[in-house]
């Protein structure tokens, strides 16, 4: 395979992952840090270091509202519950 293909592919699979997230508003950031060790926030610091790396100038807001589909506030009012006491201890357990 030759690196474009690999690149489109791989571009193709990161679309399809962030709908996913947008998609699946009922799964919290930290039931994914608790079993997967990474979240939206996780995905959007990496987006905005590689547009940074690549001379993009790109904040952490503008990076999370890509992710997100919408700006990172109004997410967390519409869809961002209160941890409960079993996914706190997941969560230190795990890091």
């Amino acid at each position: 395979m030759d690196d474009a293909t690999r690149t489109e592919l791989e571009a193709a699979a990161f679309r399809r992952l962030v709908s996913h997230f947008r998609e699946r508003t009922d799964v919290q950031n930290i039931d994914l840090m608790d079993l997967s060790g990474f979240c939206r926030n996780c995905l959007s610091r990496w987006y905005e270091e590689a547009a940074n790396e690549k001379g993009i100038e790109m904040d952490k807001a503008q990076a999370r509202e890509i992710i997100y589909g919408m700006p990172f506030d109004e997410w967390k009012a519409k869809y961002q519950t209160e941890a409960t006491q079993e996914q706190q201890e997941a969560f230190k357990k795990s890091h």
